[in-house]
């Protein structure tokens, strides 16, 4: 539900290793049947559910029905196979508002962090997806923020409709990628998020999902069941004060808390 874009603490129990040990290896059958009906029973809920709060937002705020977009992301989450937990840090006040800036792996990742604070989070989604069936249709009647293609002109449309955001009292979800990985690891972040975040004011939340690059990956359609999912809401990083200049050391902060934790995920199953 987000995209990044360029510029013109509790401690958490030992997890299950990721199932995946050889990366290279081949689907087999069993994944193939396994994953083809996992994707049945999803897409069979995904188009009337969307198309039902699609339909509710026309009438009432998006904002007003969390309970719903709640029990949305709890099942389509459940429908991959998956098991699921957070581990918030303390600073993280339920009642502020955030930039949340997640790593990005595949298309279940927003609704893998959604629930793991009670915030509403307006998310960054590129233009050209509000055109696909059901999920453009209710990322629009949601209020996601479109990111034009074009770049001149796109930071100040993008931080103008955040602020709107703000000013209703949401907090903000992207992913400063741009793109899913395709090794697992985090890669470099465009800059436009924190620009974002530093314009407004807002402290920066990152979050670190681990496990759901073993649930899904870019290119594949196989969906793994039986990963444990853990989302990591990190400490908050301040931006109240800072400056353009500061903007490298943010980005830096930001990407090293949640490298951190990929990292030591894919390391304590020896896939370093």
């Amino acid at each position: 539900m987000s995209a990044g874009f360029d510029v013109a603490g509790r401690e958490a129990p030992a997890t299950t290793p990721p199932p995946r040990d050889d990366d290279a290896r081949s689907p087999t059958v069993r994944d193939k049947v396994v994953s083809a009906a996992l994707w049945g029973v999803n897409l069979a809920f995904l188009a009337p559910a969307m198309g039902a709060m699609t339909a509710l937002f026309s009438v009432v705020p998006p904002d007003r029905v969390q309970p719903v977009q709640r029990w949305y992301c709890r099942s389509q989450l459940a429908l991959t196979g998956c098991r699921w937990r957070a581990v918030v840090h303390p600073d993280v006040d339920p009642d502020a508002q955030y930039v949340f800036a997640q790593n990005h792996t595949n298309h279940f990742d927003h609704v893998a962090m959604y629930n793991a604070t009670p915030h509403f989070k307006q998310g960054l989604e590129l233009e050209s997806h509000f055109k696909y069936p059901f999920y453009g249709w209710f990322m629009r009647a949601r209020g996601t923020i479109p990111v034009p293609a074009a770049r001149e002109g796109r930071t100040e449309g993008l931080v103008a409709s955040a602020r709107a955001e703000v000013e209703r009292g949401h907090s903000i979800l992207a992913f400063p990628e741009g793109t899913r990985t395709l090794d697992g690891r985090v890669g470099p972040f465009r800059s436009g998020v924190f620009v974002m975040a530093q314009r407004l004011g807002l402290p920066i939340v990152p979050v670190a999902v681990t496990g759901m690059y073993d649930v899904m990956r870019k290119g594949s359609w196989i969906i793994q069941p039986g990963v444990d999912v853990t989302v990591y809401v990190e400490a908050p990083v301040p931006t109240e004060g800072t400056t353009e200049a500061d903007l490298p050391d943010l980005e830096r902060r930001v990407h090293d808390a949640i490298a951190a934790r990929v990292d030591a995920y894919f390391d304590e199953a020896g896939r370093g």
